[in-house]
């Protein structure tokens, strides 16, 4: 959400660190920031994320949602044996700067995350505006999933305190297991 993302740019400016959280376990890994996964996940998924390809194409279609007047994008990625399409919906007329969120934040932590080649940022980059709705259907050796996520509200708002610190109690992990990533 844009409060979230919001802070955490200005987590970034000051003390670049990012925390991946594990509600499960009640763990955390505290990252620098700019990302580099490779130090954080195990070298399989490295793997897997290392030969993803991303193909994103404007289709012309225009729909209004939840006011915000937006552009169709068909967006495919391919992860080794996983296809996801995805069908984006993105505004410029969102009340904030979000190509200054994109190029300062977004993008480098999206190729950090997935570890995104040049050619799939500039696909990604093909996007003009915020992402309101996400219809993506995923094919992973066989097995059909889909999901819709749609903004509905953007606002801004201070933080309450503690939003972007580590819950007390929780553990430190210099890296993600295998274990953690298939925990839910």
């Amino acid at each position: 959400d844009l409060v979230r993302s919001r802070g955490l740019g200005d987590v970034y400016k000051r003390q670049k660190v990012m925390y991946m959280i594990n509600h499960g376990d009640k763990s955390y890994v505290e990252m620098t920031l700019p990302l580099d996964m490779s130090l954080y996940l195990p070298p399989m998924v490295m793997q897997m994320m290392g030969d993803m390809t991303v193909t994103v194409t404007p289709t012309g279609e225009k729909q209004t949602i939840n006011n915000w007047n937006c552009e169709g994008y068909d967006v495919n990625m391919k992860i080794m044996m996983m296809d996801m399409k995805m069908k984006w919906w993105a505004s410029t007329e969102v009340p904030f700067d979000w190509q200054a969120y994109n190029e300062n934040m977004y993008s480098q932590m999206t190729q950090a995350m997935m570890q995104l080649s040049q050619e799939s940022i500039e696909e990604f980059n093909k996007i003009k505006g915020w992402q309101i709705k996400t219809e993506m259907s995923i094919n992973m050796m066989g097995a059909e999933m889909s999901t819709t996520t749609e903004v509905v509200e953007i606002l801004e708002k201070t933080p309450p305190e503690g939003t972007f610190s580590v819950p007390e109690g929780y553990t430190k992990k210099d890296k993600f297991t295998m274990q953690d990533l298939q925990k839910r």
